[in-house]
């Protein structure tokens, strides 16, 4: 069973080896879960997924392996002995539960007649108090009421055995799917680098520890500046035209970006870079940037991140005068290298799906200037883009 539910992760997509097979073996060998199906699925995920990225794609997988194991002696049958699991049972009832097993004729006879309500039982049954079902008060089913029941799939009415790979509460940090703003934080995370900055904020607790042990007890709490993520960030979007499709995603990006990062700056650019940039997206010519300044303002400590989907004309990137909007004195691509000169670590960020890429000239030019630092705005290519930004 543990075998083919291993072919499912990895058919999933999940990373994983033997050795988290093995991990997870060991830990069933020293019973650190016993006959309860919810309880190892927790296990599972514990032992066999080591990025919360990849919790929904464990999920979908549980979910499909085990969706026909819900029943109790289904599941253990495959890992514990029968007789094992009776005297554990019985181990965990109380004085009164076990009286009330022993009015419908002992756990024997109460398992004896589920299985015989099973055979007998030809149609889903919803109500009433002998058939195997739902919202009755027969002793077997769910969603209803007997205190001497046996629980048969569904999930109970008394909410304690909610089946947690249902509800896929990981869902939106999956690296598969569409961005959204949580997960780009997530992403986003990746570029950090901590300093600690403003007024005494935060509690020492080392320190505050090490002094009151000095003070002969007398507590004596000491205090540092709250830790920031240091990192500054320079962001460029390009904005109109064929970035429209990509508006919603961009305004997340920036959304996440401005929670993140304490040292942010953002300019627009319509297709690509040339003397001059906006802070406004609407990009009026009187409220122009020279990108001049922004090299003297902004130093080479800031990480450049442009986001635009790299498609256009290859004359905008390579000829004087190829600027669509404006009459541009040098060729964009001279504007690009300065930036690769002044700054440290650039990415591209492109929101056209990467097997695209090949078929547009002006991506390639792209991808050469940025020294093929161009990488896909989806989760795993943002996650990538901040590897490498924070080496």
């Amino acid at each position: 069973m543990l075998l083919n539910f291993f072919d499912s992760l990895r058919h999933q997509g999940l990373p994983v080896t033997f050795r988290e097979l093995s991990d997870l073996i060991t830990a069933l060998e020293h019973k650190i879960v016993f006959a309860d199906i919810e309880q190892f699925y927790y296990l599972a995920r514990t032992c066999m997924v080591k990025d919360e990225k990849n919790f929904d794609k464990f999920d979908r997988a549980f979910k499909a392996h085990f969706t026909e194991l819900e029943k109790l002696e289904d599941f253990v049958e495959a890992l514990i002995p029968e007789d094992w699991l009776r005297n554990e049972f019985l181990k965990t009832l109380t004085e009164e539960e076990k009286a009330q097993i022993e009015s419908l004729g002992g756990l024997e006879k109460l398992i004896e007649t589920f299985k015989k309500r099973l055979e007998e039982q030809k149609e889903r049954h919803e109500g009433g108090s002998k058939w195997i079902g739902t919202g009755g008060t027969s002793p077997f089913g769910n969603s209803g009421y007997n205190p001497e029941g046996i629980r048969v799939g569904g999930e109970g009415g008394g909410k304690s055995a909610v089946k947690v790979w249902d509800r896929r509460d990981f869902k939106d940090l999956d690296d598969s799917i569409e961005l959204g703003t949580r997960n780009i934080k997530m992403a986003l995370r990746r570029l950090r680098k901590f300093a600690r900055t403003g007024a005494e904020e935060e509690l020492d607790l080392d320190d505050t520890i090490k002094s009151t042990a000095h003070n002969a007890g007398l507590l004596d709490i000491k205090m540092v500046p709250e830790r920031h993520n240091s990192v500054k960030v320079l962001l460029l979007f390009d904005v109109g035209g064929s970035m429209d499709p990509y508006v919603k995603t961009c305004e997340e990006l920036f959304s996440a970006a401005r929670i993140e990062f304490k040292h942010m700056e953002y300019f627009y650019f319509h297709n690509f870079i040339y003397d001059g940039l906006w802070q406004n997206s609407e990009m009026r010519y009187d409220e122009v940037t020279p990108t001049h300044d922004i090299f003297r303002k902004y130093g080479s400590d800031y990480k450049v991140i442009f986001v635009g989907d790299a498609a256009m004309a290859t004359y905008e990137i390579t000829h004087s005068g190829g600027s669509i909007d404006f009459m541009n004195k040098e060729p964009g691509a001279n504007w690009l290298k300065r930036f690769n000169e002044h700054y440290d670590k650039m990415v591209w960020l492109n929101p056209t799906p990467k097997e695209y890429w090949q078929h547009t000239h002006s991506t390639r030019i792209i991808q050469d200037l940025m020294d093929d630092n161009m990488f896909p705005l989806s989760l795993k290519g943002m996650e990538e883009a901040m590897a490498y930004l924070s080496k």
